[in-house]
């Protein structure tokens, strides 16, 4: 375990300090900022709207820096032979897997949590304008209607970047498991075709009740594929209104309890788990059987 926590450690410090990592934090800050501060014309959603958008944005980013991080972790560290001498120390293959996944996911929650502080401040600044409501006012009733949509925005915001970290992190399993074979060339693309995919899945389901060679292959491919539809619960936190503790919104009719959402979170979580542990028990088996010199051949 103590070896895992070092190589944790080792792959989070290069992964953060790497190039990419900087630019692509600063580039997506810099789009939150301005998207922040845009009007969206949604007539009473432009919150909702903003969310949304920056948590693509993020989602993207995110993801764009993990998949840069598992090639650069794995795949050239055995090319450079670097993977060779790591190796020669008394530790198992399955350490360094796991260690440099987990190492790789801690510095995508650290972008994540990052961009959810603009994002959270972002939203914080524009409600006043979003609602047509008076940042300085002394009337406690408008001031009451300003502080519940702030903290229903806000708390909304926490679980839906969870659900954002775990699917970058489903796939970042699986771009760990290719990058024992792949390079970044091979491993990003065919990364993202696989969330294109996953994303697909969802409309796998009302295909079983056709032939049974379609059933068989809708249960392959569910079973094969990542099912990304678990963490989209934006129809709930984003587009529906959400009974939070503290604010009026409890006495809304038909508003979602937020323990509801976070449920949604947990099953979520335990999906990432046991996908995450399935793509890595594959990369394992990709990663015993791969010379460690340098390119195979």
């Amino acid at each position: 375990m103590y070896r895992t926590l070092v190589i944790l450690r080792h792959t989070f410090l290069e992964a953060i300090v790497q190039p990419i990592y900087s630019l692509l934090l600063g580039i997506g800050s810099a789009i939150l900022l301005v998207f922040g501060l845009l009007p969206f014309f949604k007539l009473g959603e432009d919150t909702t709207m903003y969310k949304s958008v920056a948590l693509d944005v993020v989602l993207l980013l995110a993801l764009v820096i993990t998949l840069f991080a598992t090639s650069r972790s794995i795949f050239e560290e055995i090319e450079d032979r670097t993977m060779l001498t790591l190796m020669s120390k008394p530790i198992q293959r399955w350490e360094v897997l796991v260690g440099k996944y987990l190492g790789i996911i801690l510095s995508t929650a650290l972008v994540v949590a990052i961009f959810g502080l603009i994002i959270g401040f972002c939203t914080y600044v524009r409600i006043p304008m979003d609602y047509q409501l008076r940042a300085w006012t002394l009337d406690d009733r408008e001031l009451k209607i300003l502080h519940d949509h702030r903290v229903v925005q806000i708390v909304t915001l926490f679980p839906t970047l969870v659900l954002v970290w775990l699917q970058v992190s489903v796939l970042a399993a699986i771009g760990v498991a290719l990058s024992t074979r792949f390079s970044l060339v091979v491993n990003l693309p065919t990364v993202i075709l696989i969330y294109i995919a996953g994303n697909l899945t969802r409309f796998l389901f009302p295909l079983q009740g056709r032939s049974a060679i379609v059933k068989v292959f809708a249960y392959i491919v569910s079973w094969v594929l990542p099912f990304l539809q678990v963490f989209d619960l934006r129809s709930l936190a984003l587009y529906h209104d959400v009974a939070v503790p503290g604010t009026d919104y409890v006495n809304t009719p038909g508003a979602i309890p937020l323990g509801t959402i976070w449920m949604g979170v947990l099953i979520a979580a335990g999906y990432a788990v046991a996908y995450a542990a399935f793509a890595l028990g594959a990369g394992m088996w990709l990663f015993q059987t791969r010379e460690l010199g340098g390119a195979e051949g």
